[in-house]
């Protein structure tokens, strides 16, 4: 196990909301540019609320952990 895989796992952990993030935002864009029904962008902005939680706690999870060891 090399000294930088438990800070990889930890921002692979946050990177992944990010991603999931910006996609939620592209569909609410196509939603509101092709005047698509409002109730899919309303899942997405849910989705996105979530994602957004998750990101925090993993970044808070880095924060509270000791990787330079």
């Amino acid at each position: 196990m090399s000294n930088n895989e438990p800070l990889n796992k930890l921002v692979h952990d946050a990177r992944a909301p990010l991603n999931r993030i910006s996609m939620n935002a592209e569909l609410i864009k196509l939603v509101l540019e092709n005047d698509m029904p409002k109730d899919k962008a309303l899942a997405a902005l849910d989705k996105i609320i979530s994602n957004c939680q998750q990101c925090s706690d993993s970044l808070q999870k880095i924060a509270d952990s000791d990787v330079t060891q």
